[in-house]
């Protein structure tokens, strides 16, 4: 048992899709989310930028006395959670392996679509993790760097021209290809899922890398026998640009009400 709580971070307000997820599966933890939302998106920045905000991220989080800390970001898990979770003396989690694992189980023809930041497909990270699963698997992968600015502007709804024309442009060759498997390698994304299965069609599976991440979490607090022992946990929230837009935003990734303390953070301190 351990009721400390459990810090989550992202770039923007993306990995919020990963707390809905452990929201449902442990009711009972308390979260501490930071979103980034002054220097969203990562996804374009170097590598050593990148490590650079991820490291302030975490020493933000470290003020509050956490049992494990979740990177809910596909950028950064596949940018910096070595360096991450070697400095830091807690469970340091991403979302990027158990993504991995899910694509590998679910393909069905070796053809894997992977779409991502810049940083992340750039990386390599997915299709070494999926080729050492599957070393059958044919993966096609597009960086999408469009998807999470549009995302965090509200512009992520079906019958909306531009996000749509946007996911034509991107996925078509996915498409063409005919992948069976569609990894959706950012958090920001599954807000586009509606969008992205109508236009990939309803046999091409598509696999929600936060939500496959706060999986990991709960079998693996669960594992360590480091679950929270209450009925019903709390949220509290912490942005680095304005609150003001947050709890409607925020509403939206969580599929409900914002319930709990919103703040701003000055980032560059830590």
């Amino acid at each position: 048992m351990d009721q400390k709580p459990i810090g989550v971070f992202d770039s923007g307000l993306g990995g919020l899709t990963t707390v809905r997820e452990l929201m449902r599966l442990l009711p009972g933890e308390d979260i501490v989310y930071f979103g980034d939302t002054g220097r969203v998106p990562y996804g374009s920045r170097s590598k050593e930028t990148i490590r650079k905000y991820a490291r302030q991220d975490v020493a933000f989080l470290r003020t509050f006395d956490l049992k494990a800390i979740v990177i809910a970001c596909g950028t950064v898990s596949t940018t910096a959670l070595d360096l991450l979770a070697a400095e830091n003396p807690i469970p340091v989690m991403g979302v990027v392996e158990p993504a991995a694992r899910a694509a590998a189980r679910a393909t069905r023809s070796d053809a894997i679509g992977l779409i991502g930041t810049q940083a992340t497909i750039r990386s390599g990270a997915y299709e070494r993790y999926i080729s050492a699963l599957h070393p059958g698997a044919r993966i096609l992968s597009k960086a999408c760097p469009l998807f999470v600015p549009l995302v965090e502007n509200g512009r992520f709804h079906r019958g909306d021209i531009v996000i749509e024309t946007v996911v034509e442009e991107y996925l078509s060759p996915m498409k063409e290809a005919g992948v069976d498997t569609l990894v959706l390698g950012c958090t920001h994304y599954p807000l586009l899922e509606e969008v992205i299965s109508a236009y990939m069609g309803p046999d091409v599976k598509l696999i929600n890398a936060g939500a496959e991440g706060a999986r990991e979490v709960a079998r693996k607090l669960e594992a360590q026998d480091a679950l929270a022992q209450r009925e019903q946990g709390s949220s509290r929230y912490f942005v680095s640009d304005s609150v003001e837009d947050f709890a409607r935003l925020a509403s939206i990734f969580l599929r409900q009400d914002v319930t709990g303390e919103v703040a701003q953070v000055d980032i560059g301190q830590f």
